[in-house]
Parts: structure tokens; C-alpha cells; sequence
């Protein structure tokens, strides 16, 4: 019975000249209910199979769907969005992919009443505009130096995260460990980048509570000479070469023809001499520690070690950048050109260290680092890969934090109080935007209505609940708390968001329905394999009819 009916409104929309491709807002939906159920403190976990045959678990919303196979067009630029999400900010990716899907869901009904998808993108502009102006308004300062403050935040941020339940464990990890990179920039601007010197060591065993950050670097390297060199020093000289201390091999074939015995003495006489004077060079300035990137031969190793100085090779160069951070010292490229000034003295102790069955470089008690190591312990690797994750996102949140110090409420009550502010609002908007305006002011409720459907609570009287509190744009601060589901004030429940987070999630999600909206073919440049004595002909591209894509199968099962 249904199926004409189906039929008669396609074509319909067809001779309309309005065509919206209705399987990108299919698709992007099923991408946000597979990650709906991931959203809040008492969320699930998702259980994934990666391509090499290990096992993830986890409630990251950005690790479930990198993780995903999915060959839908915009089903893939759903996952996009959350990677955004996640390089910009590092936390909200989960919310932006339900918001997205939500604000693509209330589009549906205005396409099916043939509005133009240009009018509903212009009044979904709008309401960003007006969302960041409540978010604006609503967004209360907090001071960067107050550690309990930042605490709190840092915790209500990763409260939905498998590690909430180690207590604030976590989130001092990563207050520790961006306060120790953050440069001043002056003018007040500050810049924490977490990326480049803060590194995550994971080393099974021991417990978690055992994980610290180091007022300095570790890496996964022993000494060159064991039982000849110290392996450890108290307030080290260091210096940090990204040179070979060997003689330079002759590139591709090098023939050197030798006429008397005596010219064979003389050239290891001079590849000797050249390693020598390299090693005295750097012994002038009295090292205890040399560390290079690249190579050192064994009589180099012979002169460190006669010397007293202790040596390390191979060392990745992101490493090396950390120690140079930690110990104040240059990195050299030659060992002619070192300078008093290049070596590193801000260390209190070098030491190597054995943990299981490898051996570990400490370079700690550093004066100022500007670089940390935090060392992560844990019975498992799974457990590890995801405190890893949970300390990630925490650290975004802190240099959030202190990039723009600034709060908004949590438990879906800023949603609330932008859905509220958006409805009274819609009723100053002229024209037919008006609707699509006061679609996505509702929009704005999936993601109070989703954190209430995870905490198990009755969703429709909740939701009814909060928004007859959040009616007048009043009680910003009202919201659920995702432990218990109960109605609650989020400044006394310490359940706060960052502002920089919440903005970038809104811009991102309406931004991207809005891009999806506007697509109505999809046009596949693929060529289709051919059946083995079929004409090689010119082949045309081939143009997706909407019921194709509808057809398609979306998520693999």
C-alpha cells in the first residue's frame, strides 16, 4: 500500500527542481546512532575488531568510527567531522556527530514540503550565530591558577570516560603535565602544545596508580656500553648531537686502490684520527652525557667510555626535541661548532632503569622543563590504550582551558538554555526561515534527551522537566547529571564543559548538515570492474539515482 505513495512523493520533489539526496541524510543518521549510546558518564562501551585482528574497547565516539569500513560518501564525512572535532579540541567528538545527525533528522520534514535547501541552511546560519551569542553570554571566567578549579573542570570533562571511576587520577595527570609545556607568549596569550612535548610511555605492569607525569623526559634506550659507562648521574652535563660519531662510508661503490700494505695502515690510521677528533671535540667540553640520532662506532664508545661519559644512540628525533626542552640544551648538528651554550645543565639526574624486561632512560629533576613524559602503568595493554585515550582528551580540555579560560554549563544544560533562547527567539524571524529556525532550536534537545536515555531515566518526563525550567531562558545552570539522571544545578554539582569545546562542536555540526543538505547527486568516478571479454569501450560516469544510494547497504554488518 505504502510503496506508491513513496513513488508519487519522489517524483513529485523531482519535477520540483528541488532535489535532495535523501540517502547522505539516511546515512549520516545511522552514523550517529551507532555513537549515540556512547554519549554521557554512564554510557556504553563498544567493543571493536581493527584491522589487524586486536580488540578496542571503548566510548571515544572519534576512536569507535575511525575504526568504522563504511562506504556511504556522507556517512564518511560524518566520521570527518568528528576527527575535526578532535584535532581542533580534542573532546566533544561524540556530541557533534549526534548533533549533526539530529540537525540533518528535522531537515527531513521541510525537504518533504519541497523547501529549497538554501532556505533552511541560511536559518540554520542563523541560529549558530544566535547560539554562539548565548554561549557568550551564559560563559562564566574561570582563573588558571586555581589547581582546584581546573580539577574540577578537568574531571566533569572526563567524567564520561572509562576512567572517571580512578577518581581524579586522570585529570591531575593532565593538569601536571600541560602546565608543565604551557610557554608564555606574553600579551596574556599562552601556547600548550601537546603534541609535540608531551609524551604518553606505556609500560604494562605495576598499577595505575603508579603512572606520574616526570619533571623530565624517558625513552625506551639503554647505554652504549654497559657495565663501562655510569648509568647514572647526578646534575648531568648533556649534550645532544644529530651527527654520527663514525667515519663517513663512501656512497654506493667507493674503490680505493692500495699499492703498499703500508697505505691500508695509514687509511685506518686516518678513519682512527677522524673518530678521535671528533670525540675530543666534544669531550672539551666535559659531558657526562652524549645522546645523537644517528650512529656511533665502537672506538667512539671507547673514547666516551675512557672519559667517564656515558653515550646513547639512535634516539627518534622527537625525542631528542623533548630532551632539549627539558635540559635547556641545542641540539648540534656538528661537533666542531658546540658552544658552552649548547650544553644542557638543567637536569638533576640521568639514570637507566629497568622496568620488566626493558631498559628505560630517565633525564629528571629538570629546573624548568619545558617538555614532560608521563609515565602510564597498567596490568594490561588494552587498559592502557585506553587511559591513554581518556588522558588525551583531558589534556585537550586543559589546554582549552588555558588557551581561553572560559565555562559553560554541562549536562545538556547550555543545549537547553541555546534550544530555549533559539524558540523565543523564532518568533521575531520573518519569511519561511522562520521554521527551519525554531527545527533546529529543537535540534539543540538531542543531546540533554540522548544523556537521559543512557542514565535510564524516564526520557519524556525528564525532557519536559527541563524544559519547563529552561522556558524564558532562565536557569541556565539546570541540567542532567549523567551519574544518577536527576535533575540538577550544574555550578553545585561541579558538572561544567569548556567553552572552546562547546562552540567548536556547534560551529562543526550545523556547518556540516548544512554542506550535507546541499548535495543532491552523488556522482561515482569509480570504474567499475569489467566481466573478462566485455568491450573495452569509453566508460561514463555513472550518475547514483536516489534510490541507489538509498539501496546501498550503509554500515557493514
Amino acid at each position: 500500500m505504502h510503496a506508491p505513495v513513496l513513488v508519487l512523493k519522489d517524483s513529485l520533489k523531482r519535477e520540483s527542481g528541488n532535489k535532495v539526496h535523501y540517502g547522505n541524510i539516511q546515512a549520516s543518521k545511522a552514523v550517529a546512532d551507532i555513537i549515540r549510546t556512547t554519549l554521557g558518564p554512564r554510557s556504553m562501551l563498544k567493543m571493536l575488531l581493527d584491522a589487524t585482528g586486536g580488540i578496542v574497547v571503548t566510548n571515544d565516539g572519534n576512536a569507535i568510527l575511525r575504526e568504522l569500513d563504511i562506504a556511504h560518501p556522507a556517512a564518511k564525512s560524518m566520521i570527518e567531522l568528528s576527527r575535526t572535532q578532535d584535532e581542533e579540541v580534542g573532546d566533544g567528538t561524540t556530541s557533534v556527530i549526534v548533533l549533526a545527525g539530529e540537525m540533518l533528522h528535522v531537515a527531513e520534514a521541510f525537504i518533504d514540503k519541497n523547501y529549497h535547501p538554501t532556505v533552511i541552511c541560511r536559518a540554520y546560519n542563523k541560529a549558530l550565530e544566535d547560539a554562539i551569542a548565548v554561549l557568550d553570554k551564559i560563559a562564566v571566567t574561570v582563573d588558571v591558577k586555581d589547581r582546584a578549579s581546573m580539577l574540577g573542570l578537568v574531571k566533569s570533562s572526563i567524567g564520561t570516560k572509562f576512567t572517571s571511576q580512578f577518581g581524579d587520577l586522570i585529570a591531575d595527570l593532565a593538569i601536571d603535565a600541560t602546565t608543565t609545556v604551557g610557554v608564555d607568549l606574553g600579551q596574556g596569550l599562552r601556547e600548550v602544545d601537546i603534541k609535540k612535548y608531551i609524551k604518553v610511555e606505556k609500560v604494562p605492569g605495576g598499577q595505575l596508580e603508579d603512572s606520574m607525569v616526570l619533571k623530565g623526559v624517558m625513552f625506551n634506550k639503554d647505554i652504549v656500553a654497559p657495565g663501562k659507562m655510569r648509568r647514572k648521574i647526578l646534575n648531568p652535563r648533556i649534550i645532544l648531537l644529530d651527527c654520527p660519531l663514525e667515519y663517513k662510508k663512501g656512497e654506493n661503490q667507493t674503490n680505493a686502490e692500495l699499492l703498499r700494505e703500508e697505505d691500508w695502515s695509514v687509511l685506518l690510521k686516518i678513519e682512527e684520527e677522524y673518530v678521535e677528533n671528533l670525540c675530543m671535540q666534544i669531550l672539551k667540553f666535559k659531558p657526562d652525557l652524549v645522546i645523537t640520532e644517528k650512529g656511533l662506532s665502537d672506538l667512539a664508545c671507547h673514547y666516551l667510555s675512557k672519559a667517564g661519559v656515558s653515550a646513547i644512540r639512535r634516539l627518534r628525533k622527537t625525542d631528542n626535541n623533548r630532551i632539549a626542552k627539558a635540559c635547556g640544551a641545542v641540539i648540534v648538528n656538528r661537533p666542531d661548532e658546540l658552544q658552552e651554550s649548547d650544553v644542557g645543565t638543567g637536569a638533576g639526574l640521568f639514570e637507566v632503569k629497568k622496568i620488566g624486561d626493558e631498559y628505560f632512560a630517565f633525564i629528571v629533576d629538570c629546573k624548568d622543563p619545558k617538555a614532560c613524559t608521563v609515565l602510564l602503568r597498567g596490568a594490561s595493554k588494552d587498559l592502557l590504550n585506553e587511559v591513554e585515550r581518556n588522558l588525551q582528551d583531558a589534556m585537550s580540555v586543559a589546554r582549552n582551558i588555558i588557551k581561553n579560560p572560559k565555562l559553560v554549563p554541562g549536562g545538556g544544560a547550555t543545549e537547553l538554555t541555546v534550544s530555549a533562547m533559539l524558540k523565543l527567539r523564532s518568533s521575531s524571524i520573518e519569511g519561511i526561515e522562520k521554521w527551519p529556525y525554531e527545527a533546529a532550536a529543537i535540534a539543540f534537545e538531542a543531546i540533554p534527551r540522548t544523556l537521559a536515555q543512557n542514565c535510564g531515566v524516564n526520557v519524556i518526563r525528564t525532557m519536559t522537566a527541563l524544559q519547563g525550567k529552561h522556558a524564558n531562558g532562565e536557569n541556565a545552570w539546570i541540567g542532567i547529571d549523567g551519574n544518577t539522571g536527576e535533575i540538577a544545578d550544574m555550578e553545585e554539582r561541579k558538572i561544567w564543559d569548556s567553552y572552546t569545546v562547546k562552540a567548536q562542536a556547534f560551529k562543526t555540526a550545523i556547518e556540516a548538515s548544512c554542506m550535507l543538505l546541499r548535495i543532491d547527486d552523488i556522482v561515482s568516478g569509480i570504474k567499475k570492474k569489467q566481466a573478462p571479454g566485455a568491450s573495452q569501450g569509453p566508460s561514463k560516469p555513472k550518475i547514483e539515482e536516489e534510490g541507489d544510494a538509498d539501496n546501498e547497504q550503509m554500515i557493514p554488518e
